[in-house]
């Protein structure tokens, strides 16, 4: 099944980021939200990545200008008729993602493929509220979606082989680099990262080091980009503290415990960047 034209369902950091990647490598792009202000301003947010990039000679002003004319913005879901891949990238929220889900599934035609862009919600039980349980697949991007090389392409129970096969080969024309991932909690990449952001906080609890210290060593000693807390301040400690929470209900083991501290600051309000201050003060 080729893929010319997606749908996507959402014009926040995810959505308009995916808006971007699919039109820079030249397919259509439908994206919808819910008001005309969300659409506009997440066109807004591609048009000044693209001159971002025009700026570092990445790409030229006409490339710029031809991914821009391959985006619609729309509030109608009737919009997404055209489209052979829909990707709902709307709030980590389940029965809001249910509610969009339904609505894309009563409009789009039933050969239509539909993902979701979540970080942590069963694949498997989202397939099972549409009517095309073997045509739904996840796939996570990163954030910035523009510049993270990583899809996780994510298989539910019900999907089938020619969906992930389509997927991937989208995903690969996007430029990124696709795994596959069968459908557990937190997939391959959160379910690494947060239990290893939970312990630098126990590390920084017990007084081990210092938050500099914890950082400056999982980063020269592990050649990480950033250091755990201060990556736990951008995604935003109430984020981290939630998909803890999450995995110790899934999965009933006691290493996933959230660190007291952790929860701790989320109750004081310190939830990172987003707040002001976090580990670190902003």
């Amino acid at each position: 099944m080729s893929i010319n034209t997606v749908g996507i369902i959402g014009a926040g950091t995810m959505g308009n980021g995916i808006a971007q990647a699919c039109a820079v490598s030249g397919l259509n792009v439908v994206m919808v939200d819910i008001s005309e202000a969300a659409v506009a301003k997440g066109v807004a947010t591609v048009a000044g990545s693209l001159d971002r990039l025009i700026k570092k000679e990445k790409i030229s002003a006409a490339d710029r200008d031809a991914a821009l004319a391959r985006i619609k913005g729309s509030t109608s879901y009737d919009d997404l008729k055209s489209a052979q891949l829909v990707i709902e990238a709307a709030t980590e929220n389940y029965d809001l993602k249910v509610r969009i889900l339904k609505q894309i599934d009563a409009i789009v035609p039933p050969d239509v493929i539909v993902a979701s862009n979540t970080s942590s919600i069963s694949i498997t039980k989202l397939a099972a509220v549409t009517s095309r349980a073997e045509r739904f697949i996840g796939m996570h991007f990163f954030n910035p979606v523009p510049m993270m090389a990583l899809v996780e392409i994510i298989r539910g129970l019900q999907t089938s082989d020619e969906t992930h096969d389509a997927v991937q080969a989208m995903a690969k024309a996007l430029g990124k680099s696709p795994i596959t991932v069968r459908n557990a909690p937190g997939f391959v990449v959160n379910r690494i990262l947060v239990p290893m952001i939970n312990e630098a906080f126990f590390v920084l609890s017990e007084g081990l080091a210092t938050a500099q210290d914890i950082d400056a060593g999982m980063k020269l000693g592990c050649n990480q980009p950033i250091g755990p807390l201060a990556l736990a301040d951008m995604v935003g400690l109430d984020v981290c503290l939630a998909v803890m929470e999450v995995y110790l209900s899934e999965f009933g083991d006691s290493k996933y415990r959230p660190c007291p501290l952790l929860k701790e600051m989320v109750a004081a309000g310190r939830l990172g960047r987003k707040s002001g201050r976090g580990v670190y003060q902003y």
